[in-house]
């Protein structure tokens, strides 16, 4: 019989993996993706002081239907937005395990285009 393990756990795997290697400093602090079924989450984290300095979702944006492209988007253009108040320029993408792909591409390219680099 076959066990196949939930997706979950192998994302979670992925992206302990990845941690070990992407870390969010003070000068260069990490932008972290959470996908959900019904929304998406984007944080700028600082590990070495263990803070979030900027934080965005398309549930604090209230927008209806957060789990689509269209959503990812507006979710990544409000935290470079926040970002540019918070005088980040340079982020480390984490994408949390994830596939780059859809959502989490769709919330990177438009974080790029409203001017953060990363």
């Amino acid at each position: 019989m076959i066990k196949k393990t939930a997706k979950n756990v192998e994302r979670k795997r992925r992206h302990a993996r990845v941690r070990t290697k992407i870390n969010g400093t003070p000068e260069c602090p990490r932008l972290n993706v959470f996908r959900s079924n019904a929304h998406i989450h984007a944080q700028i984290i600082d590990d070495v002081n263990g803070k979030t300095l900027v934080s965005a979702s398309s549930l604090s944006m209230k927008i209806e239907k957060g789990g689509n492209v269209e959503a990812a988007t507006k979710v990544g253009q409000e935290i470079a937005n926040l970002a540019k108040k918070a005088k980040i320029e340079n982020v480390v993408f984490d994408r949390g395990g994830y596939i780059y792909h859809g959502r989490v591409k769709a919330l990177a390219e438009a974080a790029r285009e409203a001017g953060l680099k990363f």
